[in-house]
């Protein structure tokens, strides 16, 4: 292993396991080696894989990777970069449970120790908390996996909902795709927006979408086991221009206001405003992304009213405004119409692809 002190400073050590998603290794060193190609700096990263032993270690794609060094050898080695991907088993009824191996969140904890900072990748947070890194702290996972997270770990801030999560020097990111997001975050916090933005166009993608972005759309959430809130759903959904009151939607339901809010929270785990209010941006981020209407046309046509009323929802929901969304998600199809604008840092939108989680 080098020694130079700038090469160990910006050492990245991706945990490797028997069972572990295969795009969770291979994501990331793909945005952090482009840093080398965009830069003459010779300080950039060095990516290296460590597992238990130097045999090749076989992914959950039956794909086989061979590990760099053991984690004994890199726990002698100062850290820069701890990532820590995941694995998950899914049962008959395809019920996707996170594993954790007692052997590699022992490993995951000592590395830790030594790591100037901390990253999960998708379901790999059920290893950080297994390992006590994440208790007291915010923090997110792949959607799929979250109430499980919440259940087994009270003491976390389980939140389903952002693409990742920086709480101090431990980040946690949700889906595959997101890897990419958070490792151009990380790219960012490093050597400057700039530079993570070059590596972006490289990647064909937006330079990083905000860390409060949405991992997954209303319309698939998971759905309620009763007949009347689907229909409810599927009556808001099919209606969000007009009038949606909790009033409106107890009448609607044949229940009082209380029996709808306490459906709500005991079917979907939020209320009918806030539902309401998710599936109403979840259609003007579409709009958005797809078309030329101007705010106000969109803020009317899904339910709003005004433009200052869809902002702010845009804030509570994305972090973001619906006007710096489309600049960074407007596809390249509509930008070709010459109204799209720029994305944040001159890339067009013509150069971008906005990934799902």
């Amino acid at each position: 292993m080098k020694t130079d002190t700038e090469a160990v400073r910006r050492l990245i050590v991706i945990v490797l396991f028997e069972g572990v998603d295969l795009l969770d290794v291979t994501g990331p060193p793909e945005v952090f080696s482009l840093v080398g190609r965009e830069t003459d700096d010779a300080t950039g990263y060095r990516v290296v894989l460590a597992a238990e032993t130097t045999d090749p270690v076989t992914t959950a794609a039956g794909v086989r990777i061979l590990p760099d060094l053991t984690f004994d050898r890199a726990a002698e080695s100062a850290i820069d970069t701890l990532l820590v991907p995941g694995a998950v088993e899914v049962d008959d009824r395809r019920r996707v449970r996170a594993l954790t191996d007692p052997a590699v969140v022992d490993r995951v904890r000592t590395l830790a120790a030594r790591s100037r900072r901390v990253a999960s990748v998708c379901v790999g947070a059920h290893l950080l908390a297994a390992a006590g890194l994440l208790d007291g702290r915010r923090a997110t996972t792949h959607w799929s996996t979250a109430g499980q997270l919440a259940a087994e770990y009270p003491r976390i801030e389980v939140d389903a909902d952002p693409i990742f999560i920086r709480e101090g020097e431990i980040w946690t990111g949700a889906g595959i795709s997101a890897c990419l997001d958070l490792s151009l975050a990380l790219v960012a916090e490093d050597f400057g927006e700039e530079l993570a933005l070059r590596v972006a166009r490289q990647l064909v993608m937006y330079l990083k979408r905000p860390s409060g972005q949405s991992q997954f759309s209303v319309p698939l959430e998971p759905v309620s086991t009763t007949r009347r809130i689907e229909e409810l759903r599927h009556h808001i959904l099919r209606n969000l221009s007009g009038r949606l009151t909790v009033p409106d939607l107890a009448a609607h339901a044949h229940v009082s206001e209380r029996q709808l809010t306490r459906i709500f929270k005991t079917e979907l785990g939020t209320t009918p405003s806030a539902y309401i209010e998710s599936a109403r941006v979840e259609l003007a981020r579409h709009r958005l992304e797809s078309g030329d209407a101007t705010l106000e046309r969109i803020a009317t046509a899904c339910g709003f009213g005004t433009v200052d009323t869809l902002v702010r929802a845009f804030r509570r929901r994305l972090d973001t405004t619906p006007t710096d969304y489309r600049q960074r998600f407007r596809t390249a199809g509509t930008a070709a119409g010459g109204t799209a604008g720029t994305a944040t840092g001159g890339v067009t939108a013509g150069d971008v692809t906005a990934a799902g989680p």
